[in-house]
């Protein structure tokens, strides 16, 4: 048995998803169009990341191996 107002929170829980996605639906979509990784933070908060710097990090340590 779901304790009393377990219906609300997941209502409101449902809804606030809902405005997250909506809030930052134009972002998003610009991101991974961009081929970009895209991670929820919080409400209203993402973290965007261009995977192309791991290129760029893999390229600097073959840089230092053939260096040494």
């Amino acid at each position: 048995m779901n304790p009393p107002g377990a219906a609300w929170l997941l209502l409101i829980r449902s809804r606030m998803t809902m405005a997250d996605l909506a809030l930052c639906a134009d972002q998003d979509r610009w991101a991974r169009e961009l081929r970009w990784t895209v991670s929820r933070t919080g409400f209203g908060a993402r973290h965007y990341r261009d995977p192309r710097f791991d290129l760029v990090r893999e390229l600097e340590e073959v840089g230092r191996l053939f260096t040494v």
